[in-house]
């Protein structure tokens, strides 16, 4: 059976990126990724890439004037690798609606927040500043409002008593590491189908344990 190629957008070090190429490496995985687009140069990701043997591409904003321009060349060159699915993973620029929908279902982004709460920036500042309990990731399907789609996955990760900022995004950082790659063998598998606002995932799984925080007990 044929692998579901997909293009990886970055614009930094490519944490997640380097989440995603580990899972394809196994054999047994049902994705490959076939192309790391960045709009910088010096983005990080493009050496983990480079030295997975993955195909690289640098398509710099700021040799267009209009943003169209510059998501109709990142479409160009996504089209031209025959990639069918793109995985925005720290892409560091808003996407505009034309091809947003050119790519709609076929685009996903993984986000720090469990969402619809915190979408946006500082998200872990924020989190902090409302007092939950739990915070984490969401891996998502594109949409033109900005951390808006149907949620494929996500991980709580518990948010702790001399928690800041840098602490809480690095436990969230090792939950978004699991959830993106098994959103994409889940996608790559043809278990998510998209129903409204929903992304419905066919086949049983194990319900996870309830989880309290402050946990009940000593």
């Amino acid at each position: 059976m044929a692998r579901l190629k997909v293009g990886v957008l970055i614009s930094g070090r490519g944490s997640n990126l380097q989440a995603l190429i580990d899972a394809c490496a196994a054999p047994d995985f049902p994705a490959e990724i076939a192309l790391v687009l960045s709009n910088r140069a010096d983005a990080g990701g493009l050496t983990r890439a480079q030295e997975a043997g993955i195909a690289t591409a640098v398509v710099p904003h700021r040799d267009f004037g209009e943003r169209p321009l510059f998501d109709a060349a990142i479409g160009k060159v996504l089209k031209e690798a025959g990639i069918e699915l793109v995985c925005l993973a720290g892409f560091m620029r808003v996407l505009g609606d034309a091809f947003v929908e050119s790519w709609r279902d076929r685009l996903i982004n993984i986000h720090p927040s469990l969402l619809p709460a915190f979408p946006g920036l500082h998200t872990h500042e924020r989190a902090l500043e409302a007092g939950v309990r739990f915070t984490g990731c969401t891996v998502h399907y594109v949409r033109t409002a900005v951390d808006d789609g149907p949620i494929i996955i996500q991980a709580a990760v518990p948010v702790l008593p001399g928690d800041d900022a840098d602490l809480l995004a690095e436990r969230v950082l090792t939950a978004e590491h699991r959830a993106y790659p098994l959103a994409l063998r889940l996608i790559a598998e043809g278990r998510i189908k998209v129903v409204g606002n929903r992304a419905l995932v066919e086949g049983s799984y194990a319900a996870p344990a309830i989880g309290l925080n402050p946990p009940d007990g000593p």
